[in-house]
């Protein structure tokens, strides 16, 4: 398993320790505190996200410290004498709560909670926010090709076009939702999945005859040769030539895997060569395509009739296009014991305080119908209250009740064992077929209904008005 540096303290934002230095000279770093992640807007015009990244969060929190050559660093920019003593023993010894790795889950709901003192629950923010943003972007994304592509394969090979190192991570989140292979060789190392590879235009270039090309490479790898068909003419020269490969291959007892589109009309070009192989009795042979591709022109191709039977994706993938980032954000909901929130004149932004649970309703079919938020003592509620439209509720009594935050670190130490990408992909999986296809749609998708308990709303809207002298919901 992928294992970062022995220590992580400096993964975080300035802002974060000099406010951790303003808590220990202010003698309240020991105070207790609890923060929410969450996030207010799906991505890509969906209606959910996919969780991920949590692995690799306890992972690096487990490893949040500062040994003396950072100490050092952080003098020679001007922190405190004292503080970077106490930093020098600094380890978080915090409690984290945690939805599971490849949930789905939906705006504004609080899916993940760190509580500890204050001091510790905000120096983690910063990496926090990094990993499971970045890594639930790109699963959430891998996972709407995969709802387009339905059961053909998906290779992942977005590496050269990712954000720098962003793309190790980018690989492994694509597996947690729904790829089945990555050409990203570290990222296959390193969180055990399968890599894959073809070949490059630059592989025929080199030879002075596409057919050479063609048959040194099958020479060499006759097991799972896919012939990439279009360098110079894919109708005329590329498919032929495979197909002379491909008789060739059978000959010595092997099978020709595959060939590869990477341009021009793929609907076309793919029915073509789909007719030209089954005329040459290679049904077996499967068609790859590649070449800026996305959920939206997979759907399309298939909707065609496109007969493609693997789908090469990259930059839209490792790049998230055309959204860049997902607008999870951690906040304040306790400190020292009482409920906190964040209040704004806009009651979207306006945060739900204290220490909360998140319970997924399921109905006589066995699908997803609602969530919902309430405090973390709350035992039973068969309601739910619309966040921000005054009146608008729901009932959930006759629902089935499954709770979804658990406790994933006990006093710094993972309480989980890590699930692999592969693991998360199946949970996944088996979750999207609960929840109904109104949510899935990727136009104008059915918003998921999400509320919060009524003792929530009350809490709220008190700690509300004593902030803003007025009752912003009868305003």
């Amino acid at each position: 398993m992928y294992s970062f540096p022995s220590t992580t303290g400096l993964y975080t934002d300035h802002y974060e320790l000099t406010m951790a230095q303003g808590y220990f000279l202010s003698k309240r770093h020991e105070k207790q505190a609890s923060f929410d992640y969450f996030f207010r807007k799906a991505p890509f015009g969906g209606s959910l996200v996919v969780f991920s990244g949590l692995s690799t969060v306890l992972q690096m929190i487990e490893n949040f410290r500062f040994p003396p050559d950072e100490i050092a660093y952080l003098k020679t920019i001007g922190f405190d004498e004292e503080f970077l003593q106490y930093l020098s023993q600094f380890s978080f010894q915090g409690n984290i709560y945690s939805v599971k790795e490849g949930e789905l889950i939906f705006p504004n709901e609080p899916v993940l909670r760190v509580e500890g003192s204050i001091i510790e629950t905000q120096l983690v923010e910063t990496l926090l926010l990094n990993i499971l943003n970045f890594e639930s972007l790109i699963a959430t994304k891998a996972s709407r090709i995969r709802l387009a592509a339905g059961d053909r394969v998906l290779l992942e090979f977005g590496l050269r076009r990712a954000q720098g190192l962003g793309g190790i991570h980018a690989s492994k989140a694509a597996i947690s939702g729904g790829f089945d292979k990555t050409s990203n060789v570290y990222s296959a190392y390193h969180f055990n999945i399968e890599s894959s590879g073809t070949m490059a235009h630059s592989w025929i270039q080199s030879f002075d005859d596409e057919l050479e090309a063609f048959q040194t490479y099958a020479r060499f790898f006759p097991d799972e040769c896919i012939l990439l068909v279009d360098t110079y003419d894919t109708l005329k020269s590329g498919i032929p030539n495979a197909i002379r490969v491909a008789r060739e291959l059978c000959e010595k007892g092997y099978q020709l895997a595959g060939i590869r589109l990477d341009s021009g009309d793929l609907t076309y070009l793919s029915k073509k060569a789909r007719y030209m192989l089954d005329e040459a009795g290679l049904q077996n042979v499967k068609i790859v395509a590649s070449n800026q591709l996305d959920e939206n022109i997979i759907q399309s191709l298939l909707a065609q009739g496109a007969p493609i039977d693997v789908f090469g994706i990259g930059t839209s993938l490792a790049t998230a296009k055309p959204d860049a980032a997902l607008d999870g954000v951690y906040k304040l909901s306790l400190c020292d014991n009482k409920p906190s929130i964040k209040v704004s004149e806009n009651l979207a932004k306006m945060t739900l305080p204290g220490v909360k649970s998140i319970h997924r309703f399921i109905d006589q079919d066995n699908l997803f119908c609602a969530d919902g938020i309430s405090l973390a003592h709350e035992t039973a509620y068969d309601q739910i209250y619309h966040p921000t439209e005054i009146g608008k509720h729901k009932s959930i009594a006759a629902c089935k009740k499954e709770a979804l935050i658990h406790q994933v670190m006990n006093h710094g130490k993972t309480t989980l064992q890590p699930q692999t990408p592969v693991e998360s992909a199946t949970y996944t999986k088996s979750r999207l077929l609960q929840l109904p296809e109104e949510h899935k749609r990727f136009l104008n998708p059915h918003v998921y209904k999400v509320g919060i308990s009524e003792e929530l709303l009350a809490t709220r809207n008190k700690l509300a008005k004593q902030y803003l002298k007025k009752d912003p919901f009868n305003s």
